[in-house]
Order: C-alpha cells, then structure tokens, then sequence
C-alpha cells in the first residue's frame, strides 16, 4: 500500500485551499485521510477528494471525484442536512490562478471540485469526546436510538447473494492485507483467512435470509467515532460512504458492527455494550448476532488495510509508525473476534428498585463475547409486546398473571435464541415466583450453557426511594408497587444474595466475585 495508489498531482489545489489568503487572511486547519483533504475555515469546511485509485475507492478522474461529492451530499444529507450544504467548484481564472468557482462555473474551468459544509466544534466529534474520557453511557444510548432510526429508514436493497457479497469483502481485505507481508505476518492473514471462511460458510444461509428480508439497506457505511458529532445535545451520523455501493449497502448488523468494534478497539467496551444492548431494544434484530462477531471481525480487517494505506500520505514517521502499529493491531482484533467464546447465562432478580436493571447493564460488559451480554429486561419486552412506547404507563391489567407469564416466556425464548446465537444473556426482572426461576434455569440447561441467578435486597425505604427518583424509563414501579411487592410469598430462594445499598462499584464488585467474573 504504497503511494502509487495516487493518480495525480493536488498539491497546487492544497496549498490553494490550505492558504490563508484564499479565506480573507482566515485561519486554516487541515486535516489528511486516506480519501480526502479536509480544510476548517471559519464557519466552513472544503473537502476535496484525494486523486487515489484502491480497489475499494476510485477518485482517479474529476469526473469521478464530482459524482463522488454530489453523492456525498446527497447521501449525507439523510442524517446531517445542517451540516452538508453543497458542492463547490475551485476553478482557473483568465491568468491561470486558482479561485473559488460558482456553482454556474463553466465546467472548462474546473480544476477540482470541493465538499461545502457547515462548520462544527471539533471536540463534539465522539473521536475527540472518547480521548477525553467525557462520552456516556446516556451519549451511546441516544446514539444506538439516532443509528436505528436511521436503519429503519434507510432505502432497503433487499439481495439473494448477501453471504457472496460478504465473502467478496473478507476476500478483498485478505488479498490488500497480504500485499504488505512486512506489516501483517503470513501466519495471522492464514489464520483470519481460514476462521472467515468457516464462518462464512456456517452462516451463509442467514447471511442469504437476512439479505431477501430486508435487513440489507443503503446504510452509513463507514460508522466509526469519528464520525459522529453531538450537535445541539443529539449525537449526528455524518460522512457516510458515497464511493462505493458495495460497502454502503449492506447488512444493518455490518454497519453497527463498525460502531462496536472501533469503541471496542479504543478500550470502551462498556460503551459498546450500552449501544448494543439499546439498539436491540430498539430493533429486536436479535436475528444478527450470529453473525456479529463475523461482521466486527472484517471491519477490523478494513480498518487495518486502511490505517496501512494512509502511511503513504503522511509526513512524519512517527506518524507512520503509529498507522503501522495501529493496523498491526487491528489484524490481531479481526482474528480474535472469531475465536468463539463460551456464552453464558445470568439472571439477575429482585423486587422493584433494588438495583436489577443498574447492576445488569455494568456487568453485562465483562461477559464474553465482545462488547458483552444481551440484557434482556422484562420491563421492555412488556411494553413492547402492548405495542407502545417504553416510557407511556401501562394500566394495571397489563400487569395481570396471564400477561406476565407472557412477557417471561418471550424472555425465556429470547435468551435461548440469543444463547444458541453465541451471546451471553443476562435476564433483569423480578422473578418473584419459583416457577419463573426455574424456568430461567431450564433456558439455560436446554442450550447447555452455564447457569447463575442473582437476588438483590435492598431496605425497603432505599427502594422507594429509588422508584421515585427514576426518570423516563420503561418501569411502572411506584412506591405502592413497592409495598405491594413486599408481601410477595417468593418461596425457597436458592440464588446467592446480594444488597445493593453500599457504594456501586462495591456492590458490582461483590457481583462479579459471586459470578466468577475477573474483574478487569
């Protein structure tokens, strides 16, 4: 991955764009990819698209390079349309100097043609936000909402071929990872060439299903923290791929799969829990988990061809070295996400405001595989099977024997299928009755999988307390429901105890010792 991947000469247009006096004497920031040169003037941004030919990336022709930023536009505009206003052509006046060109410019004149957005704060990336250690648990659940509304609306291409088309991807980042053998050793490329293949072969007929249902749209495609910003308080998708089809339209699991994976690769992996988990409670595609760890494998696969092809651009070594270390690692991730890992299943129970749904989602990270269990809680599925929204009351016959015995059962039935899917499940609810415990029990003995219950205590006026402070969520626990719960006869209990009132990272700290978890 050399510098012959560039097909011409930009440097004039550059050092235009990057000028001062081209601006009014306004400062000029720059910032290089692989694909791009980005200019930050004041309340703007140019963006033109580097003369490189990949395999994956053509941008060799002005004439591709104007399709490839009309595309941009337009593309982008289905998720960022404050940001993306146009497209803007630099052009050579009567003397042969460089100038910025009107959209009526005749097209003779064109010399290059440049991206024309809005410009945002360069800390509101959730690149520059992850640095500084100031993203969120409630940044990624607002997050996997924005990707999947975004999926459900995005143009759906439904395919017979989605498995060959995945295969055509693995394939390509084998074939590029392989021209560098200084860079990616021999063995490691024959280790992740021979674990895709298995993989793909074990699921191509999901990979099929799922490309004639639906589940394949034209999707962001390039779906990584830095390209995410938080705008107004609400994150914002932005940059999404507009060279090439075949990386844009694809699985919608694919495209998360690059989400978890880069938080996963920056050491954020609880991060990347809370998006999982929040999207497929907005979705139920519980459907792609199977192929989840496949998916974080080739985005890590690309993402290591990329950071190898972006050294032929820069300026420094040590900026080299890093990129090389960086796709170094990136071929050890893509391998270790097919190494399978035992699945497991925890349920976590106790009366209303004990801590269930807290303690759920901070340890469900530490469980294999990457980014962590599935939480299944009871409170969602019940509001999901009425058809309305999290936060809206339910009426107390919602609440009925017949209809929680119901939404235990649709638990029941997702967490084996989330199990025989590879992934660990941890169920929050209350589990008041012998009966539901048991049940919890068997789901996991028919997957054969490893079984532990948790039952969380807490003093019943700590758990009023926290009832009533909750905000919006998908509870309808109140202090009545509380009181009520008090007087349940639960029978024998033969989970371990645990109360939930010392400091937080205490009582997680007891929970994973009770649970065998290391704790990292």
């Amino acid at each position: 991955m050399t510098s012959d991947h560039v097909v011409q000469d930009q440097r004039d247009v550059i050092a235009f764009l990057g000028a001062p006096a081209t601006h009014g004497g306004a400062e000029v920031d720059r910032i290089d990819t692989h694909g791009a040169v980005v200019f930050l003037v004041g309340d703007r941004v140019y963006k033109i698209k580097r003369a490189v030919a990949f395999p994956y990336m053509d941008f060799s022709t002005l004439e591709r390079r104007l399709a490839a930023c009309e595309a941009e536009v337009r593309l982008n505009r289905r998720t960022a349309p404050e940001i993306y206003l146009g497209i803007l052509p630099i052009v050579r006046d009567g003397e042969g100097r460089l100038a910025l060109g009107e959209s009526d410019s005749a097209l003779e004149d064109v010399v290059e043609w440049a991206v024309l957005m809005r410009r945002f704060a360069q800390s509101a990336i959730f690149d520059a936000m992850a640095k500084k250690g100031a993203l969120t648990d409630g940044h990624m659940r607002d997050l996997a909402e924005a990707v999947s509304r975004f999926h459900s609306g995005a143009e759906a291409r439904p395919i017979d071929e989605a498995a060959d088309r995945m295969r055509a991807i693995a394939e390509e980042n084998i074939a590029e990872l392989r021209e560098d053998p200084d860079l990616f050793a021999a063995d490691a490329v024959d280790e992740l060439e021979t674990r895709t293949r298995k993989s793909l072969d074990t699921h191509a007929a999901l990979l099929d299903r799922r490309g004639r249902d639906g589940r394949v749209r034209h999707c962001h495609g390039d779906l990584h923290l830095r390209n995410i910003c938080l705008i107004d308080g609400s994150p914002v998708l932005f940059d999404a791929i507009e060279f090439n089809d075949d990386l844009a339209i694809t699985d919608v699991f694919y495209d998360l799969a690059f989400l978890l994976m880069d938080l996963d690769h920056r050491g954020l992996r609880p991060l990347a829990s809370a998006v999982l988990n929040r999207y497929l409670e907005q979705t139920a595609d519980y459907d792609g988990l199977a192929v989840l760890g496949l998916f974080q494998s080739v985005r890590a696969a690309v993402r290591a061809k990329v950071a190898a092809s972006m050294t032929a651009v820069q300026v420094s070594e040590q900026a080299v070295a890093d990129l090389r270390a960086e796709a170094a690692e990136y071929l050890q991730r893509a391998v270790g996400y097919l190494k399978p890992a035992p699945p497991r299943l925890v349920a976590v129970s106790g009366l209303s405001g004990t801590g269930k749904t807290t303690l759920a989602r901070q340890i469900a990270p530490a469980l294999d595989p990457p980014p962590g269990a599935v939480v299944l809680r009871s409170d969602v599925i019940r509001k999901q099977l009425a058809g309305v929204p999290e936060t809206e009351t339910l009426p107390q016959a919602a609440y009925s024997r017949e209809r929680s015995a119901t939404v235990y059962e649709t638990m029941y039935n997702r967490a084996e299928a989330i199990l025989e899917a590879g992934y660990s499940v941890i169920a929050d609810a209350v589990f008041a009755l012998l009966s539901e415990r048991q049940q919890i029990e068997r789901a996991a003995a028919d997957v054969g999988v490893r079984f532990d219950g948790l039952w969380l205590e807490a003093e019943p006026l700590v758990m009023t307390r926290r009832v009533e402070d909750r905000g919006a969520d998908a509870s309808d626990a109140t202090a009545d429901v509380v009181a009520r719960q008090l007087c349940y006869e639960t029978g024998q209990i033969g989970w371990p105890r645990l109360v939930t009132e010392g400091l937080p990272e205490n009582v997680v700290l007891a929970a994973k010792e009770l649970l065998g978890i290391a704790d990292s």
